[in-house]
């Protein structure tokens, strides 16, 4: 059977996997769970989540992925092989094209480390794309007319933002704040103010059903259970919303400032295209209660989340797939 193109975002907190003709087939968290003692790996992707915070001593939860870049290029090679082969499995089809996404302004060891490890899995040629113009093709923007487009991809690992005209980037920036960083956040501030330590699924349920970085209200009150560092004994507090707006000040203050920087860069033509049609957010950040809102208010422009915005790189994938050509041009 012939090889099937596929697309792969490959985050620091989930892969997506997106194969030409059947569209997105794979969204599992970007983990690998391991026995320290033996090195065998024990799961990968959703079965491994659920092992987070829970496993023995010798059996470590480990992310491969780190600020949108590989961290640990051998446990990221076996998590591609996994994810691939449970979407195909080998004898499905031969070596198929694999285009993979990557943040801006990675280096280029960085980048050859992504490209090696798709190239590890098998696949019979490797693409390379930055992360905001998948993400904005994704979102169905236009980006092949001269006018601006302007993108704000936050992920897990990184925050990339962009500025997209005749199918190509014209000012980006890429930091290293993003969901991954709101979660240890509220860590942070629960444990520096209240003494209480809890974990990372904790922190990010927190941050999905119960922060607001808008208008958060002090009387909206949540019911936090962790471990008490002063007694080590089970030990619960109640937060309200702005203490979670509080715990992540500094990090949207960083992702505003950054943003403004790129706005402050964008030649005159373009800015008003920007004014005219405001900024569109994708990755799971863009879920954030309250931070479409923070973000008009601060940057004066309009702002709009994408239809789907966890899935927006994974689908843009699969327009890039589908014009191959346009991909083949951008690679040389």
């Amino acid at each position: 059977m012939l090889a099937k193109d596929i697309g792969i975002d490959l985050g620091t907190a989930n892969v997506l996997i997106y194969i030409k003709g059947q569209g997105i087939v794979l969204n599992e968290p970007s983990i690998v769970v391991i026995d320290t003692e033996t090195n065998k790996v024990i799961a990968v992707g959703s079965e491994a989540s659920e092992m987070l915070g829970r496993t023995p001593e010798k059996v470590k939860a480990i992310k491969p992925m780190k600020d949108g870049v590989i961290a640990d290029f051998e446990l990221t090679e076996i998590m591609l092989n996994y994810f691939i082969n449970k979407v195909k499995g080998r004898s499905f089809f031969s070596r198929p094209r694999i285009l993979i996404c990557c943040p801006t302004n990675i280096t280029p060891v960085e980048k050859n480390a992504i490209k090696e490890a798709a190239e590890q899995t098998g696949a019979r040629k490797v693409y390379i794309e930055e992360e905001p113009k998948v993400a904005a093709i994704g979102a169905g923007m236009d980006i092949s007319k001269p006018t601006a487009n302007m993108v704000l991809d936050i992920g897990g690992g990184t925050t990339d933002i962009a500025i997209l005209s005749m199918n190509g980037i014209v000012l980006s920036a890429s930091i290293k704040i993003a969901g991954n960083a709101f979660d240890e956040d509220i860590v942070k501030y629960i444990r520096s103010k209240y003494k209480l330590l809890i974990g990372e699924k904790t922190a990010e349920d927190i941050k999905i059903n119960f922060a607001n970085v808008f208008k958060p209200s002090k009387k909206e009150k949540l019911n936090v259970k962790g471990r008490n560092l002063l007694t080590g004994l089970p030990d619960s507090i109640d937060l309200s919303q702005d203490e979670i707006k509080e715990a992540l000040d500094d990090s949207l203050t960083r992702i505003i400032k950054t943003i403004k920087s790129v706005l402050e860069q964008t030649p005159p033509e373009l800015s008003a295209d920007i004014v005219e049609k405001g900024v569109v957010l994708t990755g799971g950040g863009a879920l954030l209660t309250g931070l479409e809102d923070l973000l008009e208010e601060e940057l004066n422009i309009p702002v709009l989340i994408a239809e789907t915005p966890l899935t927006c790189v994974a689908e843009g994938t699969g327009v890039l797939l589908d014009n191959i050509k346009l991909l083949e041009e951008d690679q040389e």
